[in-house]
Formats: C-alpha cells, sequence, structure tokens
C-alpha cells in the first residue's frame, strides 16, 4: 500500500523558502541542501516530509492544492499566525470565508497559499 511521504512545493529560492519552513515547523534539511532542492524532515520523530523545488510556474491565487497546518486552540491559532508572520507570511484576503470559518490563510514568502487551522473548533 503507498502512502504519502513528502508533500512538494514548488518555490522561487530554495534556501529563503527553506529558511521559512524550517523556523515554521521546527523541521531541519535531511542532507545538504541544493540550490534548486532540499527535503525537510520533523527534527524529532516521524512525520509528512516537505520538499522544496525550483519552480518557474506562477502561484495559484486558489490552489487546487494546499497545506493545512494544525493549532490546538483559536489563541493557539492567534499566536502561530502572529509568529509565521514575524518569519515572512502574509495574510491573504481570503474572499471565501464561511461564517464560522476555522482557517485563516497566508501566504509563504514565496506566496504559497496554507491555512492555519483551530482544531478545537466545532
Amino acid at each position: 500500500m503507498l502512502r504519502v511521504g513528502s508533500v512538494v512545493l514548488g518555490v522561487a529560492d530554495v534556501p529563503r523558502a527553506a529558511a521559512f519552513w524550517t523556523a515554521a515547523l521546527g523541521y531541519v534539511p535531511r542532507e545538504e541542501m541544493e540550490d534548486d532542492w532540499v527535503v525537510l524532515v520533523p527534527k524529532e520523530g516521524a512525520g509528512v516530509q516537505l520538499s522544496l523545488s525550483v519552480s518557474e510556474s506562477p502561484v495559484q491565487e486558489y490552489p487546487r492544492i494546499h497545506l493545512d497546518l494544525y493549532a490546538g486552540d483559536a489563541a493557539d491559532q492567534a499566536g502561530e499566525v502572529e509568529r509565521l508572520v514575524s518569519l515572512g507570511a502574509r495574510r491573504v484576503d481570503w474572499d471565501s470565508y464561511p461564517d464560522d470559518a476555522d482557517f485563516i490563510v497566508l501566504a509563504d514568502p514565496d506566496g504559497n497559499i496554507f491555512c492555519v487551522i483551530d482544531t478545537s473548533h466545532d
């Protein structure tokens, strides 16, 4: 049976993206970073790898796939959003929020969209 081993993000600048995502997730490079590729892994324990690859494709305003990062509750979510923004993420003016949204949409330094989820939200 297959399993997801790595999610690959296209980025314009691998070292910049690696600096953001290692700080954001507490990940480390699996092996020495190359100019156009790196695989990031959890510093401790098992988990999904995040691979960063140079891409010249334009960022999609409404991507068909994105990362959901889980926070414990609303306070944790707010704190994580502020931390991620301080690392270089930016808030996205998302026009599709439902009234009771449990997610906040951000973009990484390359413009890749991701969400921070309040997992305590019903």
